[in-house]
């Protein structure tokens, strides 16, 4: 799968999820992409890289959202 057709893929299905929930474990964007972990890493970490995704961790966990979405959007913004 080529990087942009991945791309698209990730921002389509998030979006069509987006109305319950904002934030997704990489094993969701490993689904998505239908790839082994290691091969979904590369296009996920070119995604947040790209400025598609963003990375958000809570210390113990690791989520990945669509860059601007989300409740943690809007209180990052608030200082």
């Amino acid at each position: 799968m080529e990087y942009e057709e991945a791309k698209q893929k990730v921002i389509d299905e998030l979006t069509k999820k987006q109305k319950s929930k904002s934030k997704f474990y990489f094993n969701d964007l490993s689904k998505i992409l239908e790839m082994k972990p290691r091969e979904a890493k590369k296009i996920v970490n070119k995604l947040v890289t790209d400025g598609v995704l963003e990375y958000w961790s809570s210390g113990s966990t690791s989520m990945y959202g669509l860059k601007g979405t989300g409740k943690q959007a809007g209180a990052e913004h608030e200082g």
